[in-house]
C-alpha cells in the first residue's frame, strides 16, 4: 500500500515550529525526541508529522507522552532492529497511524522472518528490547518521499536499511549506516555499526560512501549526537578500506 496525498490516514493540518516539551529542534520541521539516559543512546526523530524509528519497547510510554497533542500521520522505520522497532506497535495502535518500513525488512517486522544478522548479539537484543511483530501498511522503496525527505536505499546493516534525505537543506537521517558514538564507551565519534549487528559489512561501506556523495550538511544518527561538521565525515570516508 502506498500512501499519497489521498491517504485515508490523518494528516496534520498545520506544522509549526512551536516549542515541544522534551523535544529538541535540530532543523526546520525536524525534532529529536528525548529518549533515555545516556543521551543519544537510541535516537527517535519527528519530521513534520512523521515519527522516524521507535527505539525499544521500554520507550513506548515516554514517546507517546511526548507526542501527546502533536499531529502524527505515520511511523517510518530506517530498518528493523530491536532498538528501532521496539515501540512501533504500541505507538501505531494508540495513535491509529500506519507503519512504513523498508521493503527488505518487512518480513522481519511482520514476524515472518528472523531479524538479521542471526547473531547471538541480535538475539540478546531481541530479548531485551524488541517489540512485537506488526503489520506494515507501506513498503518503502528507493526514491519514495516522506515529509519532504527522499528515501534512499542504503543496505548492508540490514537488507532494507534506508536513510531519509532532504535536498533543500541537505539534512540526512541516517539510521545505523553510521553511528556517532562508540558502541561500548559511548565516546562521541564516527564509527561503522558493529559487525555483530551488521549483515554485510562491505555493502554497508558502499552505503556510507553513497551517503557521503549526497554532500549532506547535517547528519542525524540512530546512535550518537547530531553531526554538523561534514569534514569529519569526509575524513572518515577517506579512511574506509577500499
Amino acid at each position: 500500500m502506498n500512501l499519497t496525498d489521498h491517504s485515508p490516514y490523518p494528516k496534520a493540518s498545520v506544522i509549526d515550529e512551536a516549542p515541544r516539551p522534551q523535544m529538541r529542534m535540530i532543523a526546520h520541521h525536524v525534532w529529536q525526541l528525548y529518549n533515555r539516559f545516556p543521551a543519544n543512546l537510541f535516537n527517535v526523530y519527528l519530521i513534520e508529522d512523521v515519527l522516524v524509528d521507535a527505539a525499544t519497547r521500554w520507550d513506548a510510554s515516554s514517546l507517546l507522552k511526548q507526542l501527546t497533542n502533536i499531529p502524527l500521520s505515520q511511523v517510518a522505520l530506517t530498518h528493523c532492529h530491536p532498538d528501532h522497532q521496539g515501540a512501533v506497535k504500541q505507538i501505531c495502535m494508540t495513535r491509529g497511524v500506519p507503519l512504513a518500513c523498508p521493503e527488505g525488512d518487512v518480513a522481519s517486522m511482520e514476524g515472518h522472518a528472523p531479524m538479521v544478522p542471526g547473531t547471538v548479539a541480535i538475539k540478546i537484543m531481541q530479548l531485551g528490547f524488541a517489540g512485537p511483530a506488526y503489520a506494515v501498511q507501506r513498503c518503502l522503496h528507493d526514491g519514495d518521499e516522506i515529509a519532504g525527505f527522499r528515501v534512499i536505499h542504503t543496505p548492508g546493516h540490514t537488507p532494507g536499511h534506508v536513510i531519509h534525505f532532504r535536498e533543500s537543506d541537505r539534512v540526512a537521517l541516517v539510521g545505523d549506516v553510521l553511528r556517532n558514538n562508540h558502541p561500548i564507551t559511548g565516546k562521541t565519534g564516527l564509527y561503522e555499526p558493529p559487525d555483530v549487528f551488521t549483515l554485510d559489512r562491505e555493502e554497508n561501506r558502499r552505503s556510507i560512501r553513497k551517503l557521503a556523495q549526497l554532500r549532506p550538511a547535517l547528519l542525524c544518527f540512530g546512535h550518537g549526537p547530531v553531526l554538523y561538521d561534514m569534514e569529519q565525515l569526509d575524513r572518515f570516508v577517506a579512511r574506509l578500506p577500499s
